[in-house]
């Protein structure tokens, strides 16, 4: 992988750290609390007594090692229905009963225009997040679905997910569902996984340390270049060597506390 300019300025700067350092951050207006702080995918089953179980496999451990997890932040329990004049619409089946208020899941949720559909009866449901994730070298970032909880397989549809470069594309995360099943109900549970990210960098063999990173006026400012763009232009992936370009050299710094 070529370095970008913000590391190819000066040779020494080169990573050689054994761990590649990854940042994650919050953008939450309010409610920040509900949002859990991403966490190594762990097991909780009992050890097992053959030496020769999967739990020992040293390509099963690699492989989940390297998964983080984001776990829900709302209880939900949502219909879908087209109204009288074709227009799709979301439903929240609990009504008076629902943990949230309809205002509050209103500003978090929204159907993708019907003609950006993968597929003209399969309505595609986006809730914002607030991630964001930052490195100071070249890291990409892949979202994918919580393919290791049973609960994701009670979903009526598939998780939407995506990889682009972390190091230089610090957007917010979104969590989109193709919802093949509209007959039904799509159930969410705070603190069940929702989604995983899997971080890659050039040495494919080094761990990932992730920390909370501090809010600085650097983030803040460069992440302007990103927001927002998908409303301007098409291929928004050709803006990555402006943004390489545009860069500070030093982004990632961990959050201290107490």
């Amino acid at each position: 992988m070529k370095l970008p300019p913000f590391l190819r300025r000066d040779p020494e700067t080169a990573p050689t750290a054994r761990a590649v350092d990854v940042g994650w951050l919050i953008e939450a207006s309010k409610a920040g609390f509900i949002w859990d702080p991403p966490k190594r995918l762990t097991r909780t089953e009992p050890a097992p007594e053959h030496s020769k179980a999967v739990a020992y496999c040293p390509a099963v451990l690699d492989h989940e090692a390297r998964l983080f997890e984001v776990t829900c932040p709302i209880d939900v329990n949502l219909g879908f229905r087209f109204d009288p004049d074709g227009r799709p619409a979301v439903i929240n089946l609990d009504g008076d009963r629902s943990a949230i208020r309809p205002t509050a899941l209103n500003e978090m949720l929204v159907i993708v225009n019907r003609r950006e559909w993968r597929h003209p009866d399969r309505p595609i449901l986006q809730l914002v997040t607030p991630y964001l994730f930052i490195a100071d070298e070249p890291v990409y970032l892949t979202q994918l679905p919580p393919f290791a909880s049973y609960t994701m397989h009670q979903w009526p549809g598939v998780l939407i997910g995506g990889r682009f470069p972390a190091h230089i594309w610090p957007r917010q995360m979104m969590w989109a569902l193709e919802w093949y099943d509209t007959k039904k109900p799509l159930q969410l549970r705070r603190g069940e996984p929702w989604f995983y990210v899997r971080f890659e960098a050039t040495d494919p063999a080094r761990p990932i340390r992730l920390f909370e990173a501090e809010w600085t006026d650097e983030i803040r400012e460069f992440q302007k270049g990103v927001t927002a763009v998908a409303n301007y232009m098409n291929r928004t992936f050709s803006l990555f060597k402006v943004a390489e370009s545009r860069r500070p050299k030093t982004l990632l710094k961990r959050k201290q506390r107490g």
